[in-house]
């Protein structure tokens, strides 16, 4: 059975639970397990879950025009992940998530986790209250993409995150980045 306190104490970092909420948000969890390299949603699919990463390492990227893989984000232990426009309009995606390394993910189907919200209102402000921050990580983000130096960017994910930048690949952590690998290699080697 896969532990379910890690995610029970990320929505309690937000809101507060009585038991009964809780075990009403137990019920509609599902468990996977992915292999590495095993993709969890592909261009074309329709993400029907939001995912939550228990143990392991997902990614999400597209594939530019010129062939590369764009990563969009990384997801490790106690992190959510998804196509979330996908999952938002119910329309098919653009992104693949992937297993960097094997993962074990609890997931939320978009209708269950509704029927959650309608049923206790305090799920709907945790949700509302999560994508309210990962709206302002990704502008952060953005901004950081355009104003910082590549070297600014590196610096700052590896003092931020350092154990992404030691679960992900060097290939994934540059074109996060926005660079090449060889150029990361070179940040790297001069610090």
């Amino acid at each position: 059975m896969v532990e379910t306190a890690g995610i029970i104490a990320n929505i309690k970092r937000y809101v507060s639970l009585s038991s009964a909420e809780e075990r009403a948000f137990l019920n509609i969890l599902s468990t996977k397990e992915l292999t590495k390299k095993e993709f969890l949603l592909q261009p074309g699919m329709v993400c029907r879950h939001q995912t939550y990463v228990v143990e392991g390492c997902l990614r999400s990227f597209f594939i530019a025009a010129d062939g590369s893989e764009q990563t969009i984000q990384f997801a490790v232990k106690d992190w959510f992940i998804s196509d979330f426009n996908s999952y938002l309009t119910q329309k098919p995606g653009h992104l693949y998530v992937e297993a960097i390394s094997p993962t074990t993910i609890l997931q939320l189907e978009r209708e269950a986790t509704e029927a959650l919200c309608q049923e206790y209102p305090i799920f709907d402000r945790y949700f509302k209250m999560t994508a309210q921050k990962a709206f302002a990580f990704a502008q952060n983000r953005m901004l950081s993409n355009l104003r910082d130096s590549a070297t600014d960017r590196y610096l700052a994910f590896h003092a931020r995150y350092p154990e992404i930048e030691a679960a992900v690949p060097q290939y994934a952590l540059a074109s996060y980045l926005g660079m090449r690998p060889e150029f990361l290699s070179k940040i790297k080697k001069s610090l």
